[in-house]
């Protein structure tokens, strides 16, 4: 996609989630990729018109790529996922060839146009907290976005506020890797002058690690997640915690067993034993 053309686009639902801007295909249509990225769970594409489309996925969403006659050529992989054509909703003819299919049973996910000058002050990006694998993120930053606050360790990390982009699941992992409590409160990781403590940096250190070896396995395939190249996570065989209920702490020495509670309505799995 970066580089390719927009050259017809098809918008076959007045809306997602939210309502499509107006004249979506039209300001689509003609425009070049010119950047691809990321912000958080948004997936991101620069166009040569100035302006930024913002994709998220929501619960069900994906998008599937073909090149020209490639979908109906045998022994080619294909996306099991996301092949009802009912709920194709979006598709991108590209000037390369490739046809982007967004497919979307719930419907949560969304799109938007925002003006690269507008892009950081927009209301869905100007509150996200900071990038876990990014240069500035630490113990101190963590601390300082924890600090004062009530909820539980858990909590925090879910809210995009204090860290964009974590998942249940590896939320749940860096717990674990730091040995600190889903129920713990937040603030404890900062002193009363919002300094890091020790947990702050273990849990900053936890989060990064754990990120890092979910990238490099392929990501967490529970359901249907697949990588761009259509093969499989292999992540989910190296969970120490999540959806291991019952089964023995993989900390050495540790005689714990794992368990499952909910927080906020999302399941957290801990060790009661060397998570305190």
């Amino acid at each position: 996609m970066d580089g390719a053309r927009f050259v017809r686009v098809e918008q076959r639902r007045p809306d997602l989630r939210f309502p499509f801007p107006n004249n979506f295909n039209k300001r689509l249509e003609g425009q070049s990729v010119i950047g691809l990225g990321r912000r958080a769970k948004y997936l991101l594409a620069d166009l040569s018109s100035g302006e930024v489309l913002l994709m998220h996925l929501g619960m069900s969403g994906s998008f599937r790529v073909v090149h020209g006659s490639d979908e109906d050529a045998p022994g080619k992989f294909h996306h099991v996922r996301g092949k009802l054509t009912a709920h194709d909703h979006v598709v991108f003819h590209m000037s390369n060839g490739a046809v982007i299919t967004f497919n979307d049973p719930r419907r949560f996910g969304y799109m938007r146009l925002i003006a690269r000058e507008e892009f950081n002050q927009d209301p869905m990006i100007e509150a996200l907290g900071p990038e876990p694998l990014g240069n500035a993120f630490d113990g101190a930053m963590l601390a300082a976005a924890c600090a004062g606050k009530k909820t539980s360790l858990k909590a925090a990390l879910s809210d995009q506020k204090v860290v964009a982009g974590l998942g249940n699941i590896y939320v749940c992992e860096a717990l674990h890797r730091a040995h600190l409590s889903p129920k713990r409160r937040a603030s404890t990781i900062a002193t009363r002058g919002a300094a890091p403590t020790e947990r702050a940096h273990l849990l900053a250190d936890g989060i990064k690690a754990v990120l890092n070896d979910a990238i490099k396995a392929g990501g967490s395939s529970l359901r249907d997640h697949r990588r761009t190249d259509g093969d499989l996570g292999y992540f989910q065989h190296s969970f120490r915690v999540y959806d291991r209920a019952g089964e023995k702490c993989p900390t050495p020495k540790c005689k714990g067993t794992i368990r499952r509670i909910v927080q906020g309505t999302r399941s957290t799995f801990f060790c009661p034993v060397c998570q305190k």
